[in-house]
């Protein structure tokens, strides 16, 4: 049954935020600069604040001077004292949420600090933001007549020295407001089971005959949902199943590759997709128009943003600029310092401006090697230590590599593929991708819940590679010598097709 009156409210009561944004766009500079004064008065008093002498910073020169640019790996004594119950190291406020996720070099799993801050001023503001910034550019939704469809990555939650850890989306759901909790589906139960095959038995049971107006989830995992769905229903198409069904709120991994193959099932030409960056360290930006591919910069959720050029890209010695420095169509390495104490962190990612009046952006990628194509966070220390464990095991030399993921198709899960040039090859390929498989399990969380009963991805593809192909490849792009290497990791097939058509000759 619909609420109209119900939505009415709604939209009204989320319009009211477009103010507030409409005022960051107007005003950029001051409200990150006010932001970045209110982080450091707000954490004076900790541990962090007497080491960097918060107390003798005047403005962002000082900042920038006294402050060093940190990854996880130099913070991670820190967060572990924190996780044990130690206070005020990096935040005033009380830590008690850690969002666990992988992809560090140094361990195969990263846990990244959540202040109550964090979570109403930065993930449950950017919520209602998404959603008003929806209703003002669909004046006629009938959005919330019905329910969202939430659907998380894992969503165990762990308890340790009076903290607790988790993935983000299972946080997020605990502390959920009653407002979200009435308009969302599944109930907090089933969105909270761990096990993901009776998880989303339970989420098609609860939802198949309800009335679902969006979706949101990263685009893999939901894929999966909505091909069971269609599965149990016997429809042809999601839309059959929820007739009402007008927008998905997605993000997480690149949804390009995704992209046909929701036309199939959502045909319908004016359906909504609305892209988000969000991670566990922050929400960051929104799409702000119906069918676009750039994101509007948040600048108000307790998050204050620097920027560093890849091609001075330095890791930790690299020098940031502020928001009012950055050009277009230059790629940066993003820095943040938050409401939960981290203190110019550089979280790996990297950005492109397309707009500077309002600052808008799209994600290009990673500081290093990577795929990400499913969500599996997988870097190369990840992919060497595993290579390494396999030759070791099998008794096999590797000469050359590069990894690139096999995307999903029409009844057919992604995988990773692997064209490998071997120096002195395996007895058994099929051990040798069990040994390789296994060990990246082991070492990255992430992609060890992606392999979960090859629920979302299948065993990886090993490809051997003919004598001398990477050579040949990179003698043809007139690449041989000097800086130029292979492409060990990507997140897409380009360079992988280019060189399996140089194995074919």
């Amino acid at each position: 049954m619909k609420i109209p009156f119900l939505n009415t409210v709604i939209a009204w009561s989320l319009k009211k935020r477009k103010h507030q944004i409409d005022f960051f766009i107007k005003y950029p500079i001051e409200v990150q600069y006010e932001l970045l004064g209110k982080l450091l008065f707000t954490a004076k008093d900790t541990e962090i604040a007497k080491k960097y002498g918060f107390d003798k910073i005047n403005n962002y020169k000082d900042f920038a001077k006294r402050v060093p640019i940190r990854k996880y790996e130099s913070i991670k004594n820190e967060i572990e004292r924190a996780r044990k119950g130690e206070q005020n190291i990096f935040w005033p406020s009380k830590i008690k949420w850690f969002a666990k996720s992988s992809g560090t070099t140094g361990s195969k799993s990263k846990f990244i600090p959540v202040s109550t801050e964090a979570l109403y001023d930065c993930h449950y503001k950017a919520v209602k933001d998404m959603l008003s910034i929806y209703v003002c550019n669909n004046e006629d939704t009938q959005m919330f007549a019905g329910k969202s469809l939430r659907l998380g990555g894992s969503s165990e939650i762990y308890q340790e020295n009076g903290t607790i850890y988790g993935d983000l989306s299972a946080i997020i759901i605990q502390n959920l407001p009653l407002w979200a909790e009435f308009s969302s589906a599944p109930s907090k139960e089933i969105a909270l089971m761990s096990d993901w095959e009776t998880k989303i038995d339970r989420i098609i049971d609860e939802t198949i005959n309800e009335d679902i107006t969006s979706l949101a989830g990263v685009p893999s995992w939901m894929l999966v949902l909505l091909n069971k769905v269609l599965e149990r229903s016997g429809k042809e198409n999601i839309l059959q199943v929820w007739p009402n069904l007008e927008v998905y709120f997605h993000g997480g991994v690149n949804f390009n590759p995704y992209r046909e193959q929701y036309k199939k099932l959502l045909p319908k030409k004016d359906f909504k997709y609305y892209e988000i960056y969000n991670a566990s360290e922050g929400f960051f930006a929104i799409q702000d128009k119906n069918y676009s591919d750039e994101l509007l910069l948040m600048l108000d959720y307790g998050i204050f943003y620097e920027f560093i050029k890849m091609e001075e890209f330095n890791d930790e010695n690299s020098v940031a600029i502020p928001l009012e420095e950055v050009i277009l169509n230059q790629n940066y390495a993003m820095v943040i310092t938050t409401n939960a104490g981290l203190w110019r962190y550089l979280i790996g990612d990297t950005v492109m401006f397309t707009s500077l009046k309002p600052y808008r952006i799209k994600i290009t990628g990673r500081t290093k090697y990577f795929i990400n194509a499913f969500g599996e966070e997988i870097i190369l220390d990840n992919v060497e230590k595993a290579l390494e464990l396999a030759t070791k095991k099998t008794n096999s030399i590797v000469k050359e590599y590069t990894v690139a993921p096999v995307f999903m198709a029409e009844n057919k899960k992604g995988k990773h593929q692997w064209l490998i040039e071997f120096e002195k090859e395996p007895k058994d390929l099929n051990f040798f991708t069990e040994v390789l498989d296994n060990a990246l399990k082991a070492i990255n969380s992430d992609y060890e819940a992606k392999r979960y009963l090859n629920i979302t991805l299948d065993l990886p593809q090993i490809t051997k590679a003919k004598k001398g192909l990477f050579y040949q490849w990179l003698k043809q792009k007139n690449k041989l010598g000097g800086q130029h290497k292979i492409p060990r990791l990507s997140n897409d097939r380009k360079f992988m097709e280019e060189i399996l058509n140089v194995n074919k000759i």
